[in-house]
C-alpha cells in the first residue's frame, strides 16, 4: 500500500515524517533482545509478502501482514516495517524516499492500534478466541491503514479523492486473505510460543 514520490503534499510529508520518528524511536525503546528474531522475521515477512503489488493509482494493492506485526510487535513493528519499507524504497523503488514517513506511519500505526486493543485478549484466550481476534487483527489493520492511506491522499488534495475511494475498494479482497492468514498463524504462535503475546491484564479464556 505504498505511496508513490510527488503524490502528497509538504506538510503531509512532514507531519508523516515526525509522527514516524516517534513511533519509532518508542518502538526501539520497547524492543527486547527475545524480540529481536521476530522482529527481523516479520520485517523480512512483510517485505516478502509486498513485493508482488498491483498499482492503484499513487498507490499499489499487495498483502501487508501488518496486523500480525502489531499482534506480535506491539510498538517494535514501527522501527521492523521501517526497515523492510527503507529497503525497498532503496533497492526497489516501492514508494519513496520522500514519503518513506508517511508510508510507514500508515502501515506501522494501524499495526501497534490492533496490538494495543487485542494482544490482551489473544494472551488471555484460548484457541478459539485466538483465531477470532486474529482474524480481526488482520482484517482490522488492513482497513485502518487503507484509511490512513485515503486521508493522506485526499489532504494532499481534491484530485486525489477517486484514488482514495478506489484503495479502499482494491483492498476488500486483502482483507479477508490477511483476516486468513493472521488467524492461523495467531493460533499456531499461541499454541507453540504464547509468551510473544504476554503482557496484558486477563480476561476469561474462551
Amino acid at each position: 500500500m505504498h505511496i508513490v514520490d510527488g503524490a502528497l503534499s509538504a506538510p503531509v510529508l512532514i507531519a508523516g515524517a515526525a509522527l514516524t520518528a516517534g513511533g519509532i524511536a518508542l518502538g526501539l525503546r520497547q524492543m527486547t533482545l527475545e524480540r529481536i528474531p521476530a522482529a527481523g522475521v516479520l520485517s523480512a515477512a512483510f517485505f516478502v509478502a509486498s513485493l508482488i503489488h498491483v498499482a492503484v493509482g499513487p498507490s499499489s494493492v499487495h498483502l501487508i501482514l501488518n496486523g500480525l506485526a502489531g499482534l506480535i510487535l506491539g510498538w517494535t513493528a514501527f522501527p521492523a516495517l521501517f526497515v523492510a519499507l527503507l529497503l525497498q524504497a532503496v533497492f526497489f523503488g516501492f514508494g519513496g524516499i520522500t514519503v518513506l514517513g508517511v508510508n510507514t506511519l500508515n502501515i506501522a500505526l494501524p499495526a501497534v492500534l490492533v496490538g494495543l486493543a487485542l494482544r490482551p485478549l489473544i494472551a488471555a484466550g484460548g484457541p478459539r478466541a485466538a483465531a477470532l481476534w486474529g482474524a480481526v487483527g488482520g482484517a482490522g489493520a488492513i482497513a485502518l491503514t487503507t484509511l490512513f492511506v485515503a486521508a493522506a491522499l485526499v489532504f494532499s488534495g481534491d484530485a486525489f479523492v477517486p484514488a482514495a475511494k478506489l484503495v479502499f475498494l482494491a483492498h476488500v479482497p486483502v482483507m479477508v486473505i490477511e483476516a486468513a492468514i493472521s488467524a492461523a498463524a495467531v493460533v499456531l504462535i499461541k499454541r507453540v510460543k504464547p509468551d510473544l503475546f504476554a503482557g496484558a491484564p486477563a480476561v476469561a479464556a474462551v
